[in-house]
């Protein structure tokens, strides 16, 4: 069946969310993060998972500013940079302002330009996800943004992957669901979507029932899977 829409997950697929740990570390008197950005923005990261998945499993759902900031505090203490109160909140705000992959904006253009539906599908809040267009400069590429809110809990239930259908009048198959979190490219293949897993880390297949069809380095060939 013909591909009609492409949806993308948002932090790690479209934004880089090592992008302010590493832009703070470039700042004058922060030596103590250029030592470990890396190691805090990857613990950083996984605890945001993390606590997005227990929330969703025990029915304790917040939104995911809130779990930002929880997963950060933990990276702070596991890395011993939490003695900062100010570099909590410099990244805090670097957050909101996160950079896009250097492919993404003609990646969206090319999509646009072929008649495609184009959307991110996000555990991200609303006014999350709209810092992070505006900042990124995608907005005009996009047809929408989706967020978990609208149902009250996080990725990979079900009820979120629901939301493209809804949204656009499209039945799974004819949708290509982007991901850089292979669990979650695993559950929208799952779902019945078409599905690319970017692995830009060269992270191992994750071992779920579900295998997503098309694995990246980028996101560079999104277009020509679409079309194809």
């Amino acid at each position: 069946m013909t591909i009609t829409t492409c949806i993308f997950d948002a932090y790690g697929t479209l934004f880089d969310v090592s992008a302010a740990a590493r832009e703070a570390a470039a700042e004058p008197g922060r030596d103590a993060l250029a030592q470990k950005w890396l190691e805090l923005a990857n613990a950083w990261r996984l605890k945001q998972l993390q606590y997005t998945w227990l929330r969703a499993i025990t029915d304790a759902h917040t939104d995911f500013w809130d779990v930002t900031r929880d997963g950060l505090d933990w990276a702070l203490e596991a890395t011993g940079l939490n003695g900062d109160p100010d570099l909590r909140e410099r990244l805090l705000q670097l957050y909101w302002e996160l950079s896009a992959y250097p492919e993404v904006p003609n990646m969206l253009a090319a999509l646009k330009q072929r008649g495609l539906n184009t959307a991110i599908l996000s555990n991200g809040s609303p006014d999350m996800l709209d810092g992070a267009v505006q900042s990124a400069g995608i907005g005009a590429f996009l047809d929408d943004v989706l967020s978990v809110e609208d149902v009250g809990i996080f990725k990979p239930a079900r009820v979120v992957y629901d939301m493209v259908g809804a949204r656009f009048g499209c039945t799974p198959e004819q949708v290509l669901f982007v991901s850089s979190n292979g669990w979650d490219a695993a559950g929208a293949a799952g779902y019945g979507f078409v599905t690319a897993w970017v692995n830009r880390a060269g992270e191992p297949m994750d071992r779920l029932p579900w295998k997503p069809g098309h694995v990246l380095n980028d996101l560079t060939t999104i277009p020509d899977i679409a079309g194809g």
